[in-house]
């Protein structure tokens, strides 16, 4: 369950399944999507919210400009129909929700308009309000939902650090000092060079806020390797077929992708561990595993220790070889054998 506040003390990253348009308009498909989210160990699952009037101009739906990200091959759909198509009208949004309550699940969309931030927040109450990138510049948007009262996600894909400064002031400004900053490549997909996850340490450092992680690479390694900079959030989107018409399809995680995902968010955070040096071993095991000082030949009682006289083997439990320097020079009270452990007694 998301709590702002208990976000530095999870044990593991929130998990965000981010189905956005791969239901494809179809609602049977979006219940098994909740239902493999769920099962397979994800958080909350997100939506988006916008209709064909939200994003696009005119010019845009003239042009068919985003047709050629996963339907150039198409001729019998305009980007008009499919946006129309593949979108969630109201009444669908309070399916969706039912249903997320129903599997146990967080039930989540990002809006693109001043009335979809008023459906999902003051009708649906979604635990947070989730910020697109291309909408960082939108200072007018940004002041409208800062003022609901509600923490604010923000992908900083497509911003320079200008960007995201006036992004977070205007947030602050106006009453919302609950961010988590994910930082994000909006390239579909990215290659390896152009991931940054060092980038997270930057905007942490250069915030403070919490900072999560949105991934449209292909595969698992990234949001893996993301878990390493101590991501409060981890956001990929998610599909059941890879190879189904639609744009985020190919750069999606399929079930078992995710499984692994929040497997490792699990494991990962507990392995990170402690900035304190923490030695786990029982003396025992270390004693068994360490070396002491032993004989390196037979040493006769009256003959002076030197280095050549002694040598360094398992177990531990008699003289560490750290005090060595302590031993050469001694004189021996008695015969020691060879590879006999020099005691403090012996000398």
């Amino acid at each position: 369950m998301f709590e702002y506040k208990y976000l530095k003390e999870r044990k593991k990253p929130y998990i965000i399944a981010e189905i956005g348009a791969n239901h494809n308009g179809n609602m049977d498909l979006a219940k098994k999507m909740i239902i493999e989210a769920k099962r397979c160990g994800a958080d909350c699952v997100k939506f988006q919210s916008w209709d064909k009037n939200s994003v696009f101009s005119r010019v845009v739906y003239k042009n068919n400009y985003f047709l050629q990200d996963d339907y150039r091959n198409r001729t019998d759909y305009s980007l008009e129909e499919i946006v129309d198509k593949y979108h969630i009208n109201r009444e669908k949004h309070f399916l969706l929700k039912a249903y997320c309550e129903e599997i146990g699940i967080e039930f989540l969309s990002t809006p693109f308009s001043k009335r979809e931030v008023n459906l999902l927040v003051d009708e649906l109450n979604v635990p947070f309000i989730k910020v697109a990138s291309m909408d960082l510049n939108n200072i007018p948007f940004l002041r409208y939902i800062a003022k609901k009262q509600k923490p604010v996600v923000v992908s900083t894909g497509l911003c320079g650090l200008n960007t995201i400064c006036d992004a977070v002031e205007c947030l602050e400004q106006n009453g919302c000092h609950e961010i988590v900053l994910l930082h994000c490549v909006s390239i579909y997909p990215p290659k390896d060079e152009e991931v940054n996850l060092n980038n997270i340490d930057m905007l942490r450092d250069n915030f403070g806020y919490p900072v999560g992680y949105s991934d449209h690479t292909i595969g698992t390694v990234a949001p893996i390797m993301s878990l390493t900079k101590k991501v409060c959030m981890i956001e990929k989107h998610f599909t059941l077929d890879k190879r189904m018409d639609g744009w985020d399809h190919k750069v999606s995680a399929n079930p078992e992708e995710l499984m692994e995902i929040c497997k490792a968010a699990g494991q990962g955070y507990k392995m990170l561990g402690s900035y304190r040096r923490i030695v786990n071993e029982t003396s025992e095991r270390r004693e068994a595993f360490q070396r002491s000082i032993v004989a390196a030949k037979n040493i006769k009682m009256g003959e002076f220790i030197t280095e050549d006289d002694i040598d360094f083997k398992r177990p531990g439990t008699g003289i560490p070889p750290q005090f060595a320097y302590f031993v050469v020079g001694k004189v021996a009270k008695k015969d020691i054998n060879y590879d006999e452990l020099i005691c403090m007694d012996d000398f």
